[in-house]
């Protein structure tokens, strides 16, 4: 069967764009072809800074005939109804139509519309220049003469050229013959642009790969991705270093070359006193490079990096790395002058008084100066929620609040109180307003460089996290403290002033905030009664449908979530505590088997209420006759009594044990035991001892929401 090779050509295509580009280009080719009678068997987009490219194996050749039968209205309806049938079948008169007839509805009108098959290059040449016309570019621009005119294509960067061949691959293919804006499709594109600017004749893919390898451009991104790393990483080790690996600077640089080749350039040692992770940012931001650290020493840096050419160059490039270091130097003078400047005093201080005695801040240290600052200038935090200094002043009484909760530390208050205080400080620094990714961290660093305590310092690093599902949790007590506080405030907040995430929308990333929340809680293992803390009802709510999504993340049945939480369940890790019993419980013989039993009682239940059988307010235990039933009643006593303790001593794997010894009494109960008994008085008693199975296993879940 035949294969299709595209290729659009362009000058350079944004990194950040091209995946996703390629990726649209493969599906609005291949709907297309199926929405026009074709299949294929197989589709693999591919993407270099200059072309998007398109392999689809086993096309159809041709679209298969179609014969419609397409019903129309009875042959004596209103001729308005007959002409708008013609009109849509593509007829000219009845007598185009057949008739049929039917024994209820009588005789109707049908057209037989007939549409033979298309060769499978007519129809790829006219899908194609409107897929290229209208392809959903996030910016796309003119160029050239053409642009003046009106419709006139717009591509991300000016396009050059397009090939476009299909054929079996015992046969030369053949040109798919079409043009956009004078751009004609055919069989020629160009290698590298240096190294191999000549034309070159393509067949169909497996040639078009080897000619452009030999015209040195790698076609397959991933590819290019594992010889930048490969060569990155024995370039380095060879030098006695080890590579600082970066997945998403890998992914950025493997799309702004079509021929890696991995250079090694360097700056002053004296820059080695900025942190290394200004020095790294600097470095990636301004360069695209990678840093290298001395082998087993993970804290450091050398003065070396890795370049990513896409030439090579006849000096061996050493022009290259030349002209990176100068620009590395020039970044890291600047990240120098930032480092030092954020040590200084600030010039203003005089200014910084009132702010100092309102927080207790120290001025003589610099970190100080910055919260002061931030203070001083009234830097707003939400027009609702006013501005930063408020803000910290919410989230110190709550980690006060908070504090007794997480443990109980005679100096936790006091150091989670000044990691507060100083958290947001690095917001006023240098380093910070460069590299914004860096808050946080270049908070920690100044305030050990002024004398903190390493848990203030670690807590003012961390209190951001978790940022993500997968993202480190914080585990000593003062970065606990603070980041909970920093979370509830901003949720809490935002709540008060109904800013809630809508659908897809949440420009506040409440949802991660909550998800921070539950992880901080669960995987530290704390109790905190949340509506104790500014927690309304219904931000409880969204805590719940946040929790039963990590839940269902970790394997927790979302039936068994259901049936432990209840609408003012505010200790989080309390309900997951019940769902892992419980899921214990129904892991086990006795489980299932009390599930089926109490179903079977809740529908028996369900069915006389809603007949209005009369059902007994207690069970008499002089109505009982059958040994069953009394040994249900007893089973019963007990293990509300045993269960009932056990919740109080928050054991709820024993409570559920508890529950589960209920199984045997309850299935020799429906083997010998007739609810519906003649005696009225017998039956209304043996349904409350039903009505007491259910109110005993809801001590610690609602079997009725659990599945099976």
């Amino acid at each position: 069967m035949p294969d299709l090779l595209l290729e659009l050509r362009s000058e350079e295509i944004p990194a950040r764009m091209q995946r996703k580009a390629a990726g649209d280009l493969k599906k609005l080719v291949t709907d297309a072809l199926v929405d026009a009678g074709l299949t294929y068997e197989a589709a693999r987009e591919y993407w270099t800074p200059r072309r998007l490219a398109l392999d689809i194996r086993g096309v159809t050749a041709r679209s298969a005939d179609i014969r419609e039968e397409r019903k129309g209205p009875r042959t004596d309806a209103p001729e308005k109804a007959v002409s708008g049938f013609l009109r849509g079948a593509g007829l000219e008169s009845v007598d185009q139509a057949t008739v049929k007839s039917d024994p209820k509805k009588g005789d109707f009108y049908v057209a037989v519309i007939e549409k033979p098959g298309r060769e499978a290059a007519d129809i790829i040449a006219d899908v194609m220049p409107g897929i290229i016309r209208n392809f959903p570019w996030p910016k796309s621009m003119r160029w050239g003469e053409a642009s003046a005119k009106p419709g006139a294509l717009r591509w991300v960067r000016p396009l050059q050229s397009i090939i476009c061949t299909f054929g079996p691959e015992t046969e030369e293919p053949v040109i798919v013959d079409f043009e956009i804006d004078g751009l004609k499709a055919g069989n020629i594109t160009y290698g590298h642009r240096f190294h191999a600017p000549q034309a070159i004749t393509v067949r169909r893919f497996d040639d078009y790969v080897e000619q452009l390898e030999r015209a040195k451009v790698v076609l397959d991104a991933d590819r290019r991705r594992e010889i930048i790393l490969s060569d990155a990483r024995n370039l380095a080790f060879a030098q006695g270093f080890e590579l600082v690996e970066d997945d998403a600077l890998l992914d950025e640089v493997s799309g702004l070359v079509e021929w890696p080749v991995i250079l090694m350039g360097e700056f002053e040692e004296d820059f080695l006193a900025i942190p290394p992770e200004v020095i790294r940012l600097t470095i990636k931001e301004n360069q695209k490079c990678f840093v290298l650290r001395p082998q087993g020493e993970p804290g450091a840096l050398t003065n070396k990096f890795i370049i990513t050419a896409n030439i090579e160059a006849s000096d061996g490039g050493g022009e290259i790395a030349h002209g990176n270091g100068k620009v590395v130097r020039a970044r890291l003078a600047d990240a120098l002058h930032f480092w030092k400047t954020d040590q200084a005093d600030l010039p203003d201080l005089d200014m910084l008084s009132a702010s100092a005695a309102g927080f207790d801040l120290d001025l003589s240290k610099p970190l100080d100066q910055r919260m002061a600052k931030l203070d001083a200038l009234n830097v707003t935090f939400h027009a609702k929620l006013g501005t930063q200094g408020q803000r910290i002043s919410r989230i110190r009484n709550l980690a006060h609040q908070l504090a007794p909760a997480v443990a109980d530390a005679s100096d936790l208050p006091a150091k989670a109180d000044r990691a507060v205080l100083l958290a947001k400080a690095d917001l006023t620094t240098e380093a910070v307003g460069e590299f914004p990714e860096l808050q946080g961290t270049m908070g920690r660093k100044y305030a050990l460089l002024q004398g903190e305590a390493p848990e203030v310092a670690e807590a003012i690093e961390d209190h951001y996290k978790p940022q993500g599902p997968s993202d480190v949790v914080p585990s000593s007590p003062v970065s606990i403290v603070v980041a909970l506080a920093d979370k509830l405030d901003t949720l809490t907040g935002f709540w008060s002033i109904d800013e809630k995430p809508t659908g897809s929308k949440d420009p506040y990333a409440l949802r991660r905030a909550a998800l921070g929340v539950i992880r901080l809680l669960l995987e530290n293992e704390i109790r905190l009664p949340l509506l104790q803390f500014g927690v309304s009802e219904d931000l409880l709510s969204f805590f719940h449908d946040r929790l039963k999504v990590y839940l269902r993340d970790k394997g927790a049945r979302h039936d068994l979530i259901d049936a432990v939480i209840s609408a003012d369940a505010d200790d989080l890790l309390m309900v997951l505590k019940r769902v892992e019993a419980l899921g214990e419980l129904l892991d086990s013989e006795d489980g299932q088997n009390l599930l089926a039993g109490t179903k079977r009682a809740a529908n028996i239940l369900a069915a006389e209420e809603k007949k209005n059988t009369r059902i007994a307010g207690v069970v008499d235990a002089g109505l009982m006759t059958e040994p069953a039933e009394k040994s249900l009643s007893a089973a019963i006593d007990e293990a509300e009594n045993t269960a009932a303790a056990a919740v109080r001593n928050e054991d709820f794997t024993a409570a559920m044990r508890a529950l589960g010894e209920l199984r045997r009494p309850v299935d020799a109960f429906f083997d010998d035991v007739l609810v519906n008994d003649e005696d009225q008085a017998v039956r209304a008693n043996r349904l409350a001892l039903l009505r007491r199975i259910r109110s005993a296993t809801e001590t610690v879940a609602d079997f009725s929401r659990i599945s099976g």
